[in-house]
């Protein structure tokens, strides 16, 4: 039970999200994936995070049929991760307006309890990956990302599924003047998620493509 309530914010975003296109202008920022707030989210740095999934997925599955079968199941890799970077800004902005902190020892806390209840470290590190994309050395920012919806929810007297909670989000994202790459789609200010743009055209290519195709 408490695992599913500590389902990702990012997950419940995506799934919240609807085809509501916002403008967005990133032909001043060359090299830019997003920029949050006036500080940019370079393509290399979503290159670098999305190759971090990728080598987890490798390890965690070295058959190359399994690997495949991964790939094909996050076929949305590099706008989720986008999505997860931005909203990881657009939440601890919330958080810091709302006087919510959260501490390693609250991180190690709940890692602890997903643990015993995953049935260890390494299988808590699996089911994060396989559920959530989330690869291991980036488990305990996701944990902290938890915490802080939850902690900014209880602050705000509700819950993170509650429109009070995602307010509190919208006004984040749009003093942060939260800026996407046409390329990965559009940021809608009052749901908080990323959301693709109608540009058939434009193919996403990621590492894993070019991997396939090496």
């Amino acid at each position: 039970m408490h695992r599913r309530r500590t389902a990702l914010v990012l997950s419940a975003a995506l799934v919240a999200a609807a085809p509501v296109l916002t403008a967005c202008g990133n032909d001043a920022h060359p090299g830019a994936a997003a920029v949050v707030g006036g500080q940019r989210i370079t393509v290399a740095q979503l290159e670098n995070r999305v190759h971090e999934v990728r080598e987890a997925q490798r390890a965690a599955v070295p058959d190359q049929a399994q690997y495949e079968q991964a790939i094909a199941k996050t076929g949305t890799l590099t706008r989720d991760t986008l999505h997860g970077m931005v909203l990881d800004r657009v939440l601890h902005r919330a958080a810091q307006e709302a006087d919510v902190t959260v501490t390693r020892k609250q991180i190690q806390q709940m890692r602890s309890g997903l643990e015993q209840q995953a049935g260890g470290s390494k299988a808590l590190e699996t089911a994060w990956l396989q559920q959530y994309g989330i690869p291991p050395q980036r488990l305990d920012d996701n944990l902290r990302l938890q915490l802080e919806a939850q902690k900014l929810a209880a602050a705000l007297g509700t819950d993170t599924s509650r429109p009070e909670f995602w307010k509190a989000l919208s006004k984040a994202s749009e003093e942060l003047n939260v800026d996407l790459n046409p390329r990965y789609g559009s940021w809608d200010v009052q749901k908080s998620s990323r959301v693709d743009a109608k540009t058939p055209w434009l193919r996403e290519v990621t590492a894993a493509d070019t991997e396939q195709t090496a």
